[in-house]
C-alpha cells in the first residue's frame, strides 16, 4: 500500500496542473451524474421492523394502510366559537379538499368537548414517507379559506406538515453549523500554519470532498437508499476527516521541509510525507471504511443510510490527499522556490525556516506523569474514564417521537393545541389480522370482543373502526387512546393490547396472524430491533479494529490496546452524556427540553464512529512511534519522542473535529444534539486522556512486548528518487 501511495504522489507532484484538473473534473463528474440519477429516498416499507413492521406489511398487502393526515383546526379568534361559522368555513374547507388530486379523502368536522374548536381530518393519498411534498397544496387551500372567514383561526398540522417543518429547520440548522464551523476551523488552521494559504488548503480539499461525495452518494443511494440524513453525516464526517487527513499531510511535509533545510525539491518532500502520513491517511481512511460499513448488520435504512454516507465521504478524502494534495504542495512549493530565488536575487535574506517540531514545552508538560510516573498515570486515567462510565447504568435508550420535536415549527405549536382539544385523537393503535376468508366471520367476532376489551380499560378513549379488505383475508381495528405518544400510558395501552387482549380474542382463531403498528407501536420496536442487533455490530466492530490494528502495525498488543481504549473512550462519553441529556439541569446551557433518555441511535453511531475515527490518531501517534523503533530508538524514547512529536497535529485534528461536532449541539433535532455533543465530547477525552495519557503510560509499562509477536526491524529508509532531489 506505501509503495502505491507513493506512486500517486509521485506522478501528482510530477504533473500537479494535470492532476488538480483531473480532481476539479472528478468533483463535478460525481456532482452532474449524481444530479442525473437523483437520489433514491426511502420508502416506508424499508422503515419496517419488528411486529409493527410485520402488521404495517399486512395492512397494506389489504390496501387497508393507515394514510398520512392533515388536521384543520377552526377556532374563534376572541371569544365564544361562531357555530354558524365555522360550520360554512368547514363546508367551504372540505369541498376545496376534495377537489385535490392528493387528497384521499375528508372526514366529517368534529367538535371539541369544550365546543371552542372544529376540527376536520384530511387524508393524504399514496406514500407515507412522500405526503410532505403534497402538503403545500392543502396549506393553500386552508390559506385560501381563511382569507374567506377572517373572523375565523384556521390552522393546520399534522404528520406531513411537522416532517416538512422538521426538514426546514434541520436545512436552516446546517446552514447555522457550516457559518459557525467553517470560520472556527480556518482560524484554527491558521494558528497552526500560520499562514492564510496554507490554511485553506485543508478546508478547500475537505469542501471539494464533500461535493464528490454528495454526487456520489446520490448515485449509492440506488443501492441501499437514502434515508433522508446522507447529507448531514457527509457534512460532518467529511469535513472532520477531510481536514484532518489534509492536516496530517501538511504538517509531515513541513517537518521534512524543516529537516532538509531546503535540500529537497518540492516533488521530493511529497514524496517522503506519502511515504509516511499518507501511508496514515490510507489506513486510517480503510479503517474508518471498515469500521463504519459493520453498520449494514444492522438491517436498518437509516443506519445503512449513515454507513452509505460515511463510506463514501471518507473514501474520495482518502483520494483527494492521495492526489490533488501532493499536486497543490508541489505548486505552492515551486512558488515559494521563485519567491527564495527573487529574494536572493535582490539581496535579501532567506526565509528562517522552522525547525522539525519536538511538541514544545506544552506537550513536554503534559506527557510528564506518563514519563515519570506511569503506572499512577494509567490508574487515575482509567479510573477517571470509568467515573464517567457509571451513568450508564441508569441509561434509558429510547426512540425520539413527534413530541420531542421543536416548537418553533409552527405545526408543532398547532399539534399541541391539537391535543389539548382532541384528547382522544392523541394515539392510535391499528390492530391487523390476516387469516383465511373462510375465518372471516370468527376474526370480525374476536375483534369486536377485542375492541370491548379496550372501551373497559381505562388506557383506551372508547372509540373504534373495523376494516376488512375486498378479499375478506385482512381485517384492521383502531383503537384510540387520549395519551401523549411518549406517555407512559401510551407504551401501558400497547403493551395491555399484545400481551392481555390479542391473545385472549384474535389469538384464539385458528391459523390467524396478527400485531400492532402504530406511532407508539413503532417507538417500542425501533429500539427493540437495534438492540438485537446490538451485539452483533458490536462484535463485528471490535473484531475490525483488531484486525486493522494488526494489518497497520503487526502487533497483537497493540491491537488489543486498541479496542480496549476505544471501548473505554465511548463508554466514558456515553456516560457524559447521560449525565447532561437524560436530566434538566443543562437545558438552558445548550437549549433542549430533556427527554429523560438517550435517542435509539445515538450509542450504535457513537461506537461504530468514535472506533473508525479514534484510528486516526492511533495509527498516526503509532505510526511516528513505529518508524523511531525501525530507525533504532529504544522502545521507551520512541513512545515520548513520538507522541510528542505527533502532539500538535493531533491536537488540531481534535479541535477541527470537535468544532465541526459542536456545531451539532446547535440543532433543534435533540437526536442530533446528542449525537453532536457525544461525539464532541468522545474525541476530546480520546486526544487529551486517550493519546496523552493512557497510550503512553500503557506503551511505556508494555516496553518491547508493546510489538508483540514481532518487533519492528531496523532499517534503512529508502531515499526519494535522485530525479526528484535537488541538492543545493
Amino acid at each position: 500500500m506505501r509503495t502505491l501511495t507513493v506512486r500517486m504522489a509521485r506522478s501528482s507532484a510530477r504533473h500537479p496542473w494535470r492532476a488538480l484538473l483531473g480532481w476539479l473534473l472528478f468533483v463535478a463528474l460525481c456532482l452532474g451524474v449524481g444530479s442525473a440519477v437523483g437520489t433514491n429516498s426511502a420508502k416506508t416499507a424499508d422503515y419496517r421492523v419488528g411486529e409493527a413492521g410485520r402488521a404495517e406489511a399486512m395492512a397494506a398487502e389489504g390496501h387497508l394502510e393507515r394514510l398520512s393526515a392533515e388536521q384543520v383546526l377552526i377556532s374563534a379568534r376572541s371569544g365564544a366559537l361562531d357555530e354558524r361559522a365555522a360550520a360554512s368555513a368547514a363546508t367551504d374547507l372540505t369541498a376545496r379538499m376534495k377537489r385535490l388530486p392528493e387528497v384521499a379523502g375528508v372526514a366529517a368536522p368534529v367538535r371539541s368537548s369544550d365546543g371552542r374548536v372544529l376540527m376536520v381530518e384530511v387524508s393524504v393519498k399514496g406514500e407515507e414517507r412522500d405526503a410532505k411534498d403534497k402538503v403545500d397544496a392543502l396549506v393553500a387551500q386552508t390559506g385560501a379559506v381563511q382569507k374567506d372567514h377572517p373572523e375565523l383561526l384556521l390552522e393546520e398540522t399534522g404528520s406531513p406538515s411537522i416532517s416538512k417543518g422538521v426538514d426546514q429547520q434541520r436545512g436552516d440548522d446546517l446552514a447555522l453549523s457550516e457559518k459557525i464551523t467553517l470560520p472556527v476551523t480556518l482560524v484554527t488552521l491558521l494558528v497552526v500554519f500560520g499562514s492564510l494559504t496554507m490554511a485553506a488548503v485543508p478546508l478547500l480539499l475537505a469542501l471539494s470532498s464533500i461535493a464528490a461525495a454528495v454526487g456520489l452518494a446520490m448515485v449509492a443511494s440506488h443501492l441501499s437508499p437514502d434515508a433522508g440524513v446522507g447529507t448531514n453525516v457527509i457534512l460532518m464526517i467529511g469535513l472532520a476527516v477531510g481536514v484532518d487527513y489534509t492536516l496530517f499531510h501538511l504538517k509531515r511535509e513541513r517537518e521534512e521541509r524543516a529537516r532538509s533545510g531546503g535540500r529537497l525539491s518540492p516533488e521530493a518532500l511529497v514524496e517522503l510525507a506519502a511515504a509516511t502520513s499518507g501511508h496514515a491517511v490510507v489506513v486510517s481512511g480503510l479503517a474508518v471504511v471498515a469500521s463504519t460499513a459493520t453498520l449494514y448488520l444492522a438491517s436498518d435504512v437509516i443506519f445503512s443510510s449513515l454507513a452509505t454516507g460515511t463510506v463514501v465521504v471518507v473514501l474520495v478524502a482518502v483520494a483527494s490527499s492521495l492526489t490533488a494534495l501532493p499536486a497543490l504542495l508541489t505548486v505552492l512549493g515551486r512558488r515559494a522556490e521563485r519567491r527564495a530565488r527573487r529574494r536572493a536575487e535582490r539581496g535579501k535574506p532567506a526565509r528562517r525556516t522552522r525547525k522539525p517540531e519536538d511538541g514544545g514545552r506544552f506537550w513536554t508538560a503534559l506527557l510528564r506523569p506518563a514519563a515519570r510516573h506511569p503506572l499512577a498515570t494509567l490508574c487515575a486515567s482509567v479510573l477517571a474514564l470509568l467515573a464517567l462510565v457509571l451513568p450508564l447504568t441508569g441509561l434509558n435508550i429510547t426512540e425520539m417521537s413527534r413530541d420531542t420535536h421543536s416548537r418553533e415549527i409552527p405545526a408543532m405549536r398547532v399539534y399541541d393545541r391539537l391535543n389539548a382539544a382532541f384528547p382522544e385523537h392523541r394515539v392510535t393503535h391499528q390492530v391487523v389480522v390476516r387469516a383465511d376468508a373462510s375465518h372471516g366471520t370468527e376474526v370480525g367476532g374476536a375483534l369486536r370482543e377485542l375492541a370491548e376489551r379496550a372501551d373497559a380499560d381505562p388506557l383506551f378513549a372508547g372509540a373504534s373502526r373495523i376494516r376488512t379488505s375486498a378479499d375478506h383475508r385482512i381485517s384492521t381495528l383502531e383503537l384510540r387512546v387520549p395519551y401523549l405518544g411518549d406517555s407512559p400510558q401510551a407504551y401501558d395501552s400497547l403493551d395491555h393490547l399484545r400481551d392481555d387482549y390479542l391473545p385472549a380474542t384474535v389469538g384464539r382463531v385458528a391459523g390467524a396472524e396478527y400485531g400492532v403498528t402504530g406511532d407508539v407501536a413503532r417507538y417500542t420496536d425501533y429500539p427493540a430491533h437495534q438492540n438485537s442487533k446490538l451485539p452483533l455490530v458490536l462484535g463485528a466492530l471490535l473484531l475490525v479494529t483488531f484486525l486493522m490494528t494488526l494489518y497497520a502495525f503487526r502487533s497483537v498488543v497493540l491491537g488489543l490496546l486498541g479496542v480496549v481504549l476505544n471501548l473505554l473512550s465511548a463508554a466514558a462519553a456515553l456516560g457524559l452524556l447521560v449525565l447532561v441529556f437524560q436530566h434538566t439541569w443543562a437545558e438552558g446551557l445548550l437549549d433542549f427540553h430533556s427527554t429523560g433518555s438517550i435517542g435509539s441511535r445515538v450509542p450504535l453511531f457513537l461506537f461504530v464512529i468514535l472506533f473508525g475515527l479514534s484510528m486516526d490518531y492511533q495509527v498516526f501517534v503509532v505510526s511516528r512511534i513505529r518508524e523511531a523503533v525501525l530507525a533504532g530508538t529504544p522502545t521507551r524514547q520512541a513512545v515520548l519522542d513520538g507522541i510528542r512529536r505527533s502532539a500538535s497535529v493531533v491536537t488540531s485534528a481534535a479541535v477541527v473535529m470537535t468544532t465541526v461536532f459542536v456545531s451539532f449541539v446547535f440543532l433543534h433535532i435533540i437526536e442530533m444534539k446528542q449525537i453532536g455533543f457525544v461525539l464532541a465530547a468522545a474525541v476530546l477525552l480520546d486526544a487529551f486522556v486517550v493519546r496523552v495519557l493512557i497510550l503512553p503510560s500503557a506503551l511505556l509499562l508494555l516496553g518491547e512486548r508493546t510489538w508483540w509477536p514481532v518487533r519492528p526491524v531496523q532499517r534503512a529508509e529508502p531515499a526519494p528518487e535522485n530525479t526528484l532531489v535537488d541538492v543545493r
